[in-house]
């Protein structure tokens, strides 16, 4: 059985839409621009973006862009996709 702490968190959030938890998923999986350089090439924390991504655009009942995103999110995952370089680094820029 859940302690009373835990049923009170899992209470409150039976007060949001589904949309509103999704879109609370993604701005926790969200890589904010501080970390970015830390986890532009963290294929868990990129796949969670994208995949937080899709269910919200799914939600909103827009598939295909939905479908990108999840197809971003494995290829993530599988490795057929890389961060690309950082163009403000490197790169011959002067």
């Amino acid at each position: 059985m859940p302690d009373p702490t835990q049923l009170s968190k899992l209470t409150n959030l039976s007060e949001f839409s589904t949309l509103e938890l999704a879109q609370a998923l993604a701005a926790r999986l969200t890589i904010n621009e501080k970390d970015w350089h830390r986890l532009k090439s963290n294929r868990k924390a990129r796949a969670g973006e994208q995949a937080a991504a899709a269910l919200i655009f799914l939600l909103k009942d827009q598939p295909e862009e939905a479908l990108a995103r999840f197809r971003q999110a494995s290829g993530w995952l599988d490795k057929s996709i890389s961060a690309p370089p950082c163009p403000t680094h490197g790169h011959g820029n002067s």
